[in-house]
């Protein structure tokens, strides 16, 4: 089936989830490869593949803080449906990878860029091999990348640390930075390290920062990533089925590292080489969009080749996950992305 062939009617619609969910998309996962590899420091990093040897296209997923791959089923469903080999892995501490600390409800990261190397290697040791349909002056055939969060950190790093390893990358609400709120950078960045030390001090383990806590559901009323009830339950029923991919907030460490990273980001931007476009939730409460709007500006001025347009494109209205969002934010969102894609297809 050629890219051309496939409908944008065929993505999934909130109407016929429940439904799809236990009979097409249910199927369709049975059919994935579930397997794992050794990362940084010999952790284990899980990972989930489906593979059509009739598809040149390969698409790496790379997902976000707290999340695994058994969140994204719908999502693997339509975009290997869109004539796609479609890999996913679990980043090191969080969803069925290996845990860091005893207390496996911490979100903690040694260094940062440990995530941007387990994704190197990832799409090294498992994804390139079906890659077959190259149009870059790589001699290894190169996937796309659509990366969520902080997978867009993690993404952007991976892309600096091995510039040409990316065809093409969209990022969905990419976490440049994380948002404060009222509280400015220069305090946040000072309340953070200092609880960082202090927690080095007198503390073994990595503690939560302050009014983090281990897992727990968050009501859809008062939730701020998503305005589809239904998509919402889905992935809360996920997390309550498969109880070892629960995870609860950040530690003052891995803060931390987020703050280095940005820095990074911003210190490195001139090796990016991979086209980039940023979608923006426009009224996202957990990532910074101000930071997203710094990135783009700061990448088009490098090479206007790979932000074209200088900014982001923004979903007004919608709430952090677009891929989790109603229809409304969802399906242009996936066609937005399908069409970086195929621009940068052979």
């Amino acid at each position: 089936m050629t890219l051309a062939q496939i409908s944008t009617d065929e993505y999934s619609k909130e109407t016929a989830l429940i439904t799809h969910l236990s009979t097409r998309i249910k199927a369709f996962w049975q059919q994935g490869v579930f397997s794992s590899f050794k990362g940084v420091d010999d952790i284990r990093i899980n990972y989930t593949a489906f593979i059509n040897t009739q598809y040149q296209e390969c698409l790496v997923l790379v997902t976000g803080r707290s999340e695994s791959y058994l969140k994204y089923q719908e999502l693997a469903f339509d975009l290997h449906h869109q004539g796609y080999n479609l890999f996913i892995l679990d980043h090191r501490g969080q969803g069925l990878s290996e845990r860091l600390l005893k207390d496996k409800h911490k979100g903690f990261v040694k260094k940062f860029d440990d995530y941007a190397h387990d994704l190197k290697q990832f799409i090294r040791e498992v994804v390139t091999q079906y890659c077959t349909n190259n149009s870059t002056k790589s001699a290894t055939p190169l996937p796309h990348l659509l990366a969520h969060s902080m997978g867009g950190a993690i993404a952007i790093r991976m892309m600096q640390l091995y510039p040409n390893s990316i065809k093409s990358a969209v990022l969905s609400s990419p976490m440049i930075a994380v948002n404060n709120g009222s509280i400015p950078n220069w305090l946040a960045k000072a309340i953070i390290y200092t609880a960082d030390k202090l927690n080095s001090w007198f503390s073994d383990e990595a503690n939560y920062f302050i009014g983090q806590t281990g897992f727990s559901k968050t009501p859809f009323t008062e939730n701020e990533l998503s305005h589809s009830a239904i998509r919402y339950q889905v992935f809360v029923d996920v997390y309550q089925q498969h109880k070892q991919i629960q995870l609860g907030g950040v530690t003052a460490h891995w803060l931390k590292e987020a703050i280095i990273a940005n820095k990074h980001i911003f210190a490195d931007i001139h090796k990016l080489a991979t086209p980039i476009i940023v979608m923006q939730s426009g009224n996202d409460t957990i990532v910074s969009n101000t930071a997203q709007n710094a990135f783009c500006q700061q990448l088009h001025h490098k090479d206007s080749a790979l932000n074209p347009h200088s900014k982001p494109f923004i979903f007004k209205g919608a709430f952090h996950e677009l891929m989790f969002e109603k229809d409304e934010y969802r399906t242009p969102a996936i066609k937005n992305s399908l069409d970086w894609f195929r621009k940068h297809s052979a």
